[in-house]
């Protein structure tokens, strides 16, 4: 049974940083993307960064390129998403996810699914 578990979500200011991760087991994830995504209250789910299966290459939303930095330990199976200088614009729940192909970004694609962890931003 394969399962994504996220982490590290919680309440921060404005300019604050926090540090989201997720553990992915159940099966061997060479091959596979590893992407967080986010769904703020009454918005859609939007792509936010994704990492390669060697962790060599990455892809980010532009709304978060320069201040979120995703990263992956192939060995453990976990990915990280660093979050620095943050806004209140990125509350929302984040998702980690896991989907077939080489740096995907769209959510049709990904075929595992974390069940979120909360990212609240105050001004």
């Amino acid at each position: 049974q394969v399962q994504l578990v996220e982490s590290g979500g919680g309440l921060v200011q404005a300019g604050g940083s926090l540090r989201l991760s997720c553990a992915a087991s159940g099966r061997t994830f060479s091959g596979y993307t590893m992407g967080w995504f986010r769904q703020a209250p009454g918005k859609e789910r939007e792509f936010v960064a994704a990492v390669s299966w060697s962790g060599g290459r990455t892809s980010y939303a532009d709304s978060v390129k320069g201040r979120f930095t995703i990263s992956r330990d192939g060995a453990k199976n976990t990915v990280h998403l660093q979050m620095n200088s943050l806004k209140p614009a990125d509350t929302a729940v984040y998702y980690c996810a896991a989907g077939y192909g080489f740096l995907i970004v769209n959510s049709n694609d990904y075929a595992y699914w974390g069940q979120g962890t909360q990212v609240t931003v105050s001004s």
